[in-house]
């Protein structure tokens, strides 16, 4: 649908989906994600701009929908002074807790002065009067990112519906974070939710969350999506973003379970479990992206010394599967092994 294979790397927050990235991804004939959150306006811009001059190929870009300002005050001023003490110890300061939308406006000013070949939207339903603007002025396909069933169904002015599975990485894209919930909402593992998925709605669906080979692939088309997103698989690329602690802690074997946990940001996302993850998981409101604001600088200082307890390590189920092959040599390897799977006795 998007590219000569069905393939897609998926978009990465904060780091991880560099130009570089996207474009040997797209050149080995998948199709490359820029991830837009996070970033200035015109980080963005400049970065879509690398992305195009670097390759002739289809590229893709994210971008955060805002979510709702926290109600109150009170859940996440608590949890700030349950963090103060360590953070001090360990000589970091904590950021204030903020809401902001992300500069959306601005970023689709600059997503639609280029020609991306898809526009995915995550956290909430991409409106009809956005998803018509994004189609006219780039021509893009529109994609909807979806967690559950009723989100599916009620995303129906996209082009293509992300289907997010349990098992993945990183955030949520649940549309509205149910503090009663540790993982903001249902939670239903991949294959099942696209079963789920195709019974309500007859767009074409991207399976992602804790594929990491090219059987996992197959298995997604089996069960009825038309292309499959991997985001931990290109994690330690050597074109990616990814620092180097968290690098080290994906492949060095210290870690022995991911968890799921708004410990970081105040929006449920899926990491290993380290130890910022297990004693603050149970403490942490729902509260993103103020809580993200709060908790950044101190990890980044973290980042900065090498100190994997602290820091957020994005990874999905699969991820003690992690390669450091090239973005090439690995959508080569997917491929070879997807057509295996897909062949009968292979």
């Amino acid at each position: 649908m998007f590219s000569r294979l069905p393939i897609i790397a998926a978009p990465m927050a904060g780091g991880p989906s560099t130009p570089g990235l996207v474009v040997a991804v797209g050149e080995a004939g998948a199709l490359g994600f820029l991830a837009g959150g996070y970033l200035t306006p015109e980080e963005l811009d400049h970065r879509l701009t690398e992305v195009e001059r670097g390759s002739s190929a289809s590229y893709g870009v994210n971008l955060f929908l805002p979510s709702p300002p926290t109600v109150g005050s009170e859940a996440v001023e608590a949890y700030r002074r349950r963090l103060e003490p360590a953070a001090h110890r360990a000589g970091a300061v904590l950021g204030t807790a903020q809401w902001d939308d992300d500069d959306i406006a601005a970023k689709v000013d600059v997503v639609c002065a280029h020609r991306p070949a898809a526009v995915s939207f995550t956290f909430d339903n991409p409106p009809a009067e956005l998803c018509d603007r994004v189609r006219s002025e780039t021509g893009a396909a529109v994609i909807a990112t979806v967690t559950s069933v009723a989100e599916a169904a009620t995303a129906v002015a996209a082009d293509a519906l992300c289907v997010q599975g349990a098992e993945a990485g990183a955030h949520r894209g649940v549309w509205r974070d149910d503090p009663a919930s540790p993982e903001g909402g249902p939670s239903t593992p991949l294959l099942r939710l696209l079963a789920d998925v195709g019974e309500v709605s007859a767009l074409p669906l991207i399976a992602t969350g804790g594929i990491m080979n090219g059987a996992g692939i197959q298995a997604a088309l089996d069960a009825g999506a038309v292309a499959a997103q991997l985001g931990t698989a290109f994690l330690c690329c050597p074109e990616s973003g990814t620092s180097s602690t968290h690098r080290r802690a994906l492949l060095d074997g210290r870690f022995t379970q991911t968890i799921v946990t708004r410990a970081f940001t105040g929006r449920p996302a899926r990491a290993l479990a380290n130890r910022f993850a297990r004693e603050h998981s149970a403490d942490a409101p729902a509260a993103y992206p103020e809580v993200h604001a709060m908790t950044r600088p101190w990890r980044q200082t973290a980042a900065a010394a090498g100190d994997a307890e602290v820091m957020h390590l994005w990874a999905g189920t699969g991820w003690q599967a992690v390669t450091e092959q090239t973005a090439a040599d690995l959508v080569a390897r997917l491929e070879h092994e997807r057509r295996t799977a897909a062949t009968p006795g292979g």
